[in-house]
């Protein structure tokens, strides 16, 4: 059964299908750089681009560039398979695990968004795998990205349990990739090319508006390959939204409904959306990858003043996947 924040949640989103304005908005960029001497200044940044927007971007994140080059290029290896192969890791939906695609349906425009992904979580990999001669090495620079990604994450994660009174390994406790009930998720995306006869168009989307469900992303993304816009401000009427410049050296990212939750609402999840790209823009394939920190489902969100009953991670994020995927035919 659906809880009512999770039908308010779809509500909201069902709101933010129009195409709206656009606006400039500061996007921060944070530099993690020398983090632990630096962890009060860092937090700082961090938490005022939370509340403002609940998007920034990361410098000295300290995973190096050709780490992430070399996973894009994987990436696009992956989706190069032929579909039959891809299909061989089908997505297992209770697990967030396998490759879909033309599968995920956004409340706010009710069509799939224009996208195929691979979906890694770690209990859960087992005959997931492309094999060695599809792919070579591919697993295992998969997941030491994954490890890298959760690192990341984990540290600025760090930095909000600190602002929030919690114990500083508050989040880091209830994100373990030993446990089986680990569910963080590596997200790697394909947006396909803009057909030439649908290149003039207006009003279509790569991805719906939407918000993401889980309490921190990490978005790697390619320079020229844009699209990604921000609304912050849920209940707005009037939608404004700002373009995120991608950038393939830093690491673009925002709050999710779990940590707005855990927050007691200081941190806001806010609408997003990729948009096609418009006539004068590239009109290719578009690769991004997404790192989705995601609470233990054993993990209980329960926020410091006490604004919301406590839940556990595995019935807060079921109740919303469940509401944006439909059956694959």
């Amino acid at each position: 059964m659906t809880t009512s924040h999770d039908t308010a949640e779809v509500a909201r989103e069902k709101r933010m299908g129009g195409l709206g304005a656009e606006t400039a908005r500061d996007i921060r960029i944070i530099d993690l750089t020398d983090f632990e001497n630096r962890r009060a200044e860092i937090t700082d940044q961090l938490w005022t681009a939370a509340v403002e927007i609940g998007f920034f971007q990361l410098s000295g994140h300290g995973i190096p560039q050709e780490q992430i080059d070399a996973v894009f290029a994987l990436t696009a290896g992956f989706f190069a398979l032929p579909e039959p192969v891809k299909a061989q890791y089908p997505l297992v939906k209770a697990n967030n695990a396998g490759w879909e695609s033309l599968s995920q349906v956004r409340p706010s425009i009710g069509v799939p968004d224009q996208k195929e992904s691979y979906q890694i979580t770690r209990p859960h990999m087992d005959g997931l795998w492309p094999s060695a001669t599809e792919l070579p090495e591919f697993a295992t620079a998969i997941m030491d990205f994954e490890h890298a990604s959760w690192t990341v994450a984990m540290r600025v994660l760090s930095c909000f349990a600190d602002r929030l009174g919690l114990p500083r390994d508050h989040f880091t406790q209830a994100h373990d990739p030993a446990s089986p009930r680990y569910q963080s998720t590596l997200r790697l995306l394909h947006y396909f090319a803009v057909p030439p006869e649908l290149r003039d168009v207006p009003g279509r989307w790569r991805a719906g508006a939407h918000t993401d469900f889980d309490c921190l992303t990490l978005l790697f993304q390619r320079d020229g390959q844009g699209g990604l816009q921000v609304c912050p401000g849920k209940e707005m009427q009037e939608q404004q939204w700002t373009s995120i410049t991608p950038s393939s050296a830093l690491i673009t990212c925002n709050i999710g409904d779990m940590l707005t939750r855990w927050s007691d609402d200081l941190l806001p999840s806010n609408f997003h959306r990729v948009r096609s790209p418009g006539a004068d823009e590239y009109q290719g394939d578009r690769y991004s990858i997404a790192y989705f920190a995601q609470a233990d489902r054993d993990a209980v969100i329960a926020g410091p003043r006490g604004a919301y009953p406590p839940v556990t991670a595995a019935d807060f994020l079921d109740e919303r996947v469940r509401a944006n995927y439909r059956p694959q035919r």
